[in-house]
C-alpha cells in the first residue's frame, strides 16, 4: 500500500511561475496518485493556470502576496521576506504538516531559508546540493553542485555518505561506487584536502564502495556512481556539461541546415536524433536536492518546464517513500 504524502510547493518559483509549476503539479498528481499537494502562491495569478488543469484537485492554495525574486539576496529574502511562498512551504515542513518542499526559486534564498528552518541533520555540518547527470552508462550522483565553496575534508566525508545514500534511494543502485574528484587520479596530485579526504575515505571502506579519485572527463564515463567535490568545483563542471550539451546541439542544428542534402539526412536520421534528445534532455534529471537537512527540500531548476517540474517533484516523493532522512541518519552513527 502507498504511503499517503503531502508535499509543498512553492508555485511562484521559476522563470515561468504558475504556468510551469501547476502544470508540473497536476502531471505529478496523475504519476502519484498517493500525494497531496499544498500550493503556496499568490492564487489570483494562479487561478489561470488552475482553470486550465480542471484534472487537478487533490490540492490545497495558500494564498501569499509576497515571493522571491531570482535577484533577491538570500539574507533579506530570509530577514524580510517571512510571509513569502518559498518560506511558508519550508514552515509546513518544519511543522510537519508537509514531508517535503519543492521550489524552482532562488537557489541562495532556498538554501539560506531551509538551513535556518529545518536545521541539518545532526553529524551533518552543512548540507549539500546534489544532482543527477546522464553517463555513458546510465546515471550518476554529483555534490555539491555549489552550496559551499569552501569545504573541509569532514565535509567532504559526510557528502559522501549522503550520496550513497542518495544513490541507493534515487538511482536503486545497491553498492554505488563513489568517486572523489580532482586534478588527476594519481594520489600525489590535488590539494591537501582532498588528498586527507582520500585517506579519510580509505579508512571507511567498509561503509562505501570507494573507488579513488576521478578527472572531470570521468564525470560522465560512468565508472561511478557518486561523485564528490566541493561546491565551487562542482557548480563548475554541471554548468560546463549543460554548455557542451547547447554546443553539441547547435553544431547539429548548424550542420543539418547547411545543404539541401543535409536537410534529407536530418530527415533520415529524424528518429535517431530524438533518441539522442531525449537520452540527453536535462528536464529528465530535474531536481537538485538539498541533502543534509531535518526535511526533505528539492530544488528544481528555474527555467525548466511543467514536464521539468514533474521530475522534480518525483525526486521528492522517491526520497519521502524511502525514509531518506532516517537513512542518513543510520548512516552517520555507524
Amino acid at each position: 500500500m502507498l504511503k499517503n504524502i503531502v508535499i509543498a510547493i512553492d508555485v511562484m518559483g521559476g522563470d515561468l511561475g504558475p504556468k510551469a509549476t501547476i502544470e508540473g503539479v497536476a502531471m505529478a498528481s496523475k504519476i502519484h496518485p498517493n500525494v497531496k499537494f499544498k500550493l503556496f502562491g499568490d492564487k489570483k495569478k494562479s487561478n489561470i493556470d488552475l482553470d486550465k488543469n480542471p484534472n487537478l484537485s487533490n490540492f490545497e492554495f495558500f494564498h501569499t502576496n509576497e515571493s522571491i525574486k531570482s535577484d533577491d539576496e538570500p539574507v533579506n529574502a530570509l530577514r524580510k521576506l517571512k510571509n513569502s511562498s518559498m518560506r511558508l512551504g519550508i514552515n509546513c515542513v518544519k511543522s510537519m504538516e508537509c514531508d517535503g518542499f519543492v521550489s524552482a526559486g532562488n537557489t541562495g534564498a532556498l538554501m539560506a531559508i531551509s538551513k535556518f528552518v529545518l536545521k541539518t541533520i545532526k553529524g551533518i555540518d552543512r548540507p549539500a546540493i546534489a544532482g543527477i547527470l546522464p553517463t555513458m552508462k546510465g546515471q550518476t550522483v554529483v555534490l555539491d553542485l555549489g552550496a559551499n565553496v569552501d569545504c573541509t575534508n569532514e565535509n567532504l566525508v559526510q557528502f559522501a555518505l549522503m550520496g550513497d545514500v542518495f544513490s541507493k534511494i534515487v538511482l536503486g543502485i545497491k553498492k554505488p561506487v563513489l568517486g572523489l574528484l580532482n586534478v588527476g587520479s594519481e594520489h600525489i596530485k590535488g590539494n591537501s584536502i582532498v588528498k586527507q579526504t582520500f585517506e579519510d575515505l580509505k579508512k571507511i571502506s567498509s561503509q562505501l564502495n570507494f573507488y579513488g579519485f576521478i578527472e572531470g572527463n570521468d564525470i560522465n564515463k560512468g565508472n561511478v556512481d557518486v561523485v564528490v567535490t566541493d561546491g565551487f568545483s562542482g557548480n563548475i563542471a554541471l554548468k560546463t556539461a549543460e554548455g557542451v550539451a547547447e554546443l553539441i546541439f547547435t553544431f547539429l542544428k548548424n550542420a543539418y541546415q547547411s545543404s539541401l542534402i543535409s536537410k534529407i539526412g536530418y530527415f533520415l536520421s529524424k528518429p535517431a536524433i530524438n533518441r539522442f534528445k531525449t537520452r540527453i534532455d536535462p528536464r529528465k534529471y530535474n531536481g537538485a536536492v538539498l541533502l543534509g537537512l531535518n526535511g526533505i527540500v528539492v530544488k528544481s531548476h528555474g527555467g525548466t518546464d511543467a514536464f521539468g517540474f514533474c521530475n522534480a517533484i518525483s525526486v521528492a516523493v522517491s526520497l519521502i517513500e524511502n525514509s531518506y532522512i532516517s537513512e542518513i541518519e543510520k548512516k552517520i552513527k555507524i
